[in-house]
C-alpha cells in the first residue's frame, strides 16, 4: 500500500469524537507513528481520546505553527519518503483550511507524494449548512482587520459582495472580540442583510441563527470565548 499522509480532522470543542467521525478515521490513525500538529499536547490529547490504549512515547511529533521554515516542512515529510504513513492534525476542526497545514500538503502536492482527506467536522461548512445561504457562491474571508478604519471599508466590502455577486459572506473574529464584532455589523450594515450566528458548533451549547440585521438588535446572544462564524447574505 502506498505511503500517504492523512489529513486528521480533530473534534470542535470538547465533541465527543464519535458523534463526528467514521471509524475509518480510527482505523487509519492506528497505521500511523509521524504526525505533524500545530501543538504537541494537544495532539496527544485527541490521540488518546480516539484510542486510549495508543501508547504516545512511541509516536513522533514534528510541531508545526508560523516559525516553521519551509525546509523544516520538506524534513517532516521523509517518513513518507520512506513508505511511511504520516498524520496532519491542527487544534481543531480539519486541517490545512484556514490552518498552517495548508503548507504541509503544498509540500507533499509538489513531491508527488498521496495526500488523503479524512472525513470531518468543518466549522466552516457546517455554519454554511446550516445558515440558509447561498451555498453555490460562497467566500470564507479570516479574520477581518483590527484597525476600526480598516475594518468599517472591510464589512462594507464583504456586505457589497453579498448584493453585487451573489456570494455569501463568512468570517471570524477572536472570540473575545465577537460581542463587539457584532455591534459593528448592526451598525454598518442594511438593516435588510442578513446575518447569521453559527457558535460553538458540534457543541452541546451549539447556537446557529439566521435573521435580518434589524432584527439583531437587542437580541444577540453573549458570544463572548465561544469561537464563531458569522456570515452575511442578502
Amino acid at each position: 500500500m502506498q505511503a500517504s499522509l492523512f489529513l486528521i480532522p480533530v473534534t470542535l470543542g470538547d465533541t465527543e469524537h464519535r458523534k463526528v467521525f467514521p471509524d475509518y478515521n480510527h482505523d487509519m490513525i492506528m497505521t500511523i507513528h509521524h504526525f505533524i500538529v500545530e501543538n504537541v499536547r494537544t495532539a496527544r490529547r485527541f490521540l488518546k481520546k480516539v484510542e486510549p490504549s495508543i501508547v504516545i512515547d512511541d509516536l513522533m511529533f514534528y510541531e508545526l505553527n508560523t516559525h516553521t521554515s519551509p525546509e523544516e516542512v520538506s524534513g517532516y515529510l521523509t517518513p513518507l519518503a520512506n513508505g511511511e504513513n504520516m498524520g496532519v492534525i491542527s487544534e481543531a476542526g480539519c486541517p490545512a483550511v484556514a490552518d498552517p497545514g495548508a503548507d504541509v500538503v503544498a509540500m507533499a502536492q509538489r513531491k508527488h507524494y498521496h495526500v488523503v482527506p479524512l472525513v470531518g467536522p468543518s466549522s466552516i461548512l457546517l455554519s454554511l449548512m446550516g445558515s440558509g445561504f447561498n451555498g453555490q457562491s460562497f467566500a470564507f474571508n479570516g479574520y477581518l482587520p483590527i484597525e476600526a478604519t480598516e475594518r468599517t471599508a472591510m464589512i462594507k466590502k464583504l456586505e457589497s459582495r453579498v448584493y453585487s455577486d451573489d456570494q455569501t459572506q463568512m468570517f471570524i473574529e477572536t472570540p473575545y472580540r465577537n460581542n463587539r464584532l457584532v455591534e459593528d455589523l448592526i451598525r454598518l450594515c442594511r438593516p435588510s442583510t442578513k446575518l447569521c450566528i453559527a457558535s460553538n458548533v458540534t457543541c452541546e451549547d451549539e447556537y446557529i441563527h439566521t435573521s435580518l440585521m434589524k432584527e439583531w438588535v437587542g437580541k444577540v446572544p453573549d458570544l463572548g470565548k465561544k469561537p464563531t462564524i458569522f456570515l452575511l447574505y442578502k
